[in-house]
């Protein structure tokens, strides 16, 4: 007589199925090269807060430099305008009419051009 167990495998919708092999065991992997964690972290930071740093230290010498050069074209505008002043007063003084006027006053005349000789000297011979 057949028994339950005989009958079961022919029952079996699926096929029955060999036993798989074993699977290699995988060979223990290095521990992959640990991030910096928390040390490369704060090493960043200070990376970034010393590059901040140098650009604030930069904008500050460059203000400073902003500010000299204003202070310098102030004192150019300044002494241009004094140098215009002292050129008005010197044209002023050379004025013909103001020396004449000066001279009449001192008791000079104007030279009488019928009088007036020149001397022409003859040009040198080398």
């Amino acid at each position: 007589m057949a028994s339950w167990s005989d009958a079961a495998p022919a029952l079996s919708p699926r096929p029955r199925q060999q036993p798989r092999a074993k699977a290699k065991p995988k060979p223990a992997r290095r521990p992959a090269a640990r991030r910096h964690g928390v040390a490369g972290g704060v090493v960043w930071i200070a990376v970034v807060a010393m590059l901040l740093a140098g650009v604030v230290a930069l904008n500050v010498a460059v203000l400073r430099l902003n500010v000299e050069l204003n202070k310098v074209n102030a004192e150019r505008t300044r002494l241009k305008g004094d140098k215009q002043a002292i050129a008005s007063q010197l044209s002023l003084a050379g004025a013909t009419t103001r020396i004449q006027t000066l001279a009449s006053r001192d008791g000079l005349v104007p030279a009488d051009p019928t009088q007036t000789t020149y001397v022409r000297l003859s040009p040198r011979s080398r």
